[in-house]
């Protein structure tokens, strides 16, 4: 189990993602803004990792340099061997593609597409069959309990029902790691619990490596290990 010490520390034998001294700063005028100040930690193949912080502390921009959306000023960020931080343009949106599931706070559902179209497009832009690809989409929708919605547009589905697509579309690529950041954060407490049950044990069941970014704590308290950003540092890696 990873583990980290007070200046940020960490080591594992069996890491998927190996953080590696990332700093992030933004400038806005004259003013430098120390968003994420030497950050190292390992996340262990297959664990779920809960991300926490006040608003500002730097959780959405962690996320997003994991996922390849966005570029730290200086250190290395490893995912399964592969140093993602080396990457070209090209390299970082196969990676995305390929290697990783999104889910946001909101859907990002596609408003002309039903919820199976919506889930299937991902792996039929990767290359997977058409048929394939519904079919895949169509078992990841009856996983997360929309098998009777999967002809529904967006529009057409609740809050809850609309998340639990984006959740069902995060995993038809079968990525190596889920980053989900603040995946309750749309929706009232019971469509909050259902759609935070069904992501850890989707991921759980499908051996995923997961990355929750959250101010939920009944959200945070599911993940095995647990982290908050601080003044730009990272403190935790206790396991539950």
């Amino acid at each position: 189990m990873s583990e980290i010490g007070p200046h940020g520390t960490a080591g594992s034998v069996s890491a998927l993602v190996s953080v590696r001294h990332i700093v992030k700063d933004y400038r806005s005028g004259a003013e430098t803004l120390h968003i994420l100040r030497d950050i190292s930690f390992d996340i262990p193949r297959g664990s779920s990792v809960a991300v926490s912080g006040q608003s500002g502390s730097g959780k959405s921009t962690l996320l997003n340099i994991l996922g390849g959306l966005d570029r730290c000023d200086a250190g290395t960020v490893s995912v399964g061997g592969t140093e993602i931080t080396g990457l070209s343009e090209s390299g970082l949106s196969a990676y995305r593609s390929r290697r990783v599931g999104f889910i946001f706070q909101f859907h990002y559902l596609l408003k002309d597409f039903t919820a199976l179209e919506n889930v299937m497009l991902p792996a039929y832009m990767a290359g997977m069959r058409k048929q394939d690809a519904l079919e895949k989409a169509r078992s990841l929708l009856a996983d997360v309990r929309l098998e009777d919605r999967i002809r529904h547009f967006p529009s057409q589905l609740s809050g809850g029902e609309r998340q639990r697509v984006a959740v069902a579309r995060s995993m038809v690529n079968d990525p190596d790691i889920i980053l989900a950041d603040e995946p309750t954060g749309n929706l009232d407490p019971a469509n909050s619990a259902m759609v935070a049950e069904l992501l850890y044990a989707e991921a759980e069941k499908r051996g995923k490596t997961l990355i929750v970014v959250t101010h939920d704590e009944r959200v945070a308290e599911r993940a095995a290990l647990r982290y908050t950003l601080d003044g730009g540092i990272i403190l935790g890696g206790e396991g539950r």
